[in-house]
């Protein structure tokens, strides 16, 4: 409802003057509390959380002891990490024309051995780079026919790489390895359960004695 002014001219009887009326300072925080619920709110769905970085390792399928022997394996290698940062390898299937090579994971180690090994590969994937690098940006129908290629060049490598550990190992060697296959590109690896054979065993055990020749190729 309106008010009325009973003054009669305004003023207050004293000189005519106006007296300034006193305006309250309270401030109501009720909305600003409700907006700042409602962007935490927004935020906290938006938002995308650190997701935990994570390793893909694939363990090959487990043989039962009844069925049939395991094939032999042709186009692969063994990696073998050992106590006090010792590196092994061997090429193709165990027997005993095997040689057991000590290596290390350096570049002039491990990492060159997998890529003298993979080499047909390596050759075939940087082919295809430099193919893409002279492919116009906007032709994306000759950069994705470069794509599939590379896919199918990866899809068709037959290089398999078994990496095993004596217990002695650290988890360090073991990712250094899995880094070292993935700089030389190789596509199809496997850590293999249950350890060393007695083979192994007794053919590491000759090169950490120096019973037998075994230093990098």
């Amino acid at each position: 409802m309106a008010e009325l002014n009973t003054d009669g001219g305004g003023g207050n009887g004293k000189g005519g003057k106006k007296r300034a009326k006193k305006q309250s300072t309270k401030v109501d925080m009720t909305p600003l509390v409700d907006l700042a619920f409602l962007l935490l709110t927004f935020f906290v769905l938006t938002s995308t959380f650190s997701q935990p970085k994570t390793m893909r390792m694939i363990f090959p399928e487990k043989i039962e002891d009844d069925g049939p022997p395991p094939p032999p394996i042709k186009d692969g290698h063994t990696v073998l990490a050992s106590k006090d940062n010792e590196i092994y390898y061997y090429r193709g299937q165990l027997d005993e024309a095997t040689e057991m090579i000590k290596t290390d994971l350096t570049a002039k180690g491990l990492r060159k051995f997998l890529i003298g090994a993979n080499k047909k590969l390596i050759k075939t994937l940087n082919k295809l780079e430099n193919q893409k690098l002279k492919v116009d940006a906007n032709d994306t129908a000759k950069i994705n026919a470069i794509d599939r290629e590379f896919e199918e060049a990866k899809t068709k490598d037959k290089q398999i790489v078994i990496v095993k550990n004596d217990g002695g190992a650290t988890y360090k060697n073991m990712i250094d390895i899995i880094d070292e296959l993935a700089i030389s590109n190789i596509i199809y690896y496997y850590p293999a359960e249950g350890g060393f054979t007695e083979r192994e065993e007794k053919l590491v055990n000759e090169v950490r004695e120096g019973k037998v020749e075994g230093g990098e190729e």
